[in-house]
């Protein structure tokens, strides 16, 4: 059990994700049939941005700032002041995220576009750090590596699914 709660915690972007997809899997089972068309794209698109960007950056706030020490080596760096900085920058793409769940499509879209920024800018680090430094930790080039390539695809693939030919979005429909 203690290796399954570590690996949740540690893997806290697959994490997320993966609870945002049953969040979305248990909101479209308690709509009524037949679903308004865009209902699934709404459901992922909502969800995702609740769990991927608000919980899990909330989450990467609460361990660069308060954890630090212990955050700094599961990366595989250095204990660093700019820790913090990662860290309140987080918070502020997870408030757009949580504020997003239900917003306007604009702030939806910055919610996906903000953090796709960082966290690519983070796979690049992450990249440099194991051609440069070999830094193959966990937190530096496992699951954290990957999700940061891949979870800003997901919001922007959502993001124009949501889109109806009309260029409005399908929840609006």
């Amino acid at each position: 059990m203690a290796a399954a709660i570590k690996f949740v915690l540690s893997n806290f972007t697959l994490t997320c994700f993966v609870f945002g997809l049953v969040a979305a899997a248990i909101a479209l089972a308690a709509q009524r049939s037949p679903r308004a068309q865009g209902a699934v794209v709404e459901a992922l698109l909502a969800w995702f941005l609740f769990f991927s960007i608000g919980v899990s950056l909330f989450y990467n706030f609460v361990m660069h700032v308060f954890f630090g020490k212990m955050t700094a080596s599961f990366i595989g760096w250095a204990d660093s002041p700019f820790q913090a900085e990662v860290g309140y920058a987080s918070l502020g793409f997870a408030v757009v995220g949580f504020m997003a769940f239900a917003g306007s499509r604009g702030l939806r879209i910055a919610a996906i576009v903000g953090p796709a920024c960082f966290l690519w800018g983070a796979a690049v680090g992450h990249v440099i750090a194991m051609v440069r430094d070999h830094n193959f930790a966990p937190g530096n080039a496992g699951v954290v590596f990957w999700t940061d390539i891949f979870i800003p695809v997901f919001g922007l693939v959502l993001l124009a699914l949501s889109r109806d030919g009309h260029g409005r979005t399908a929840r609006a429909a």
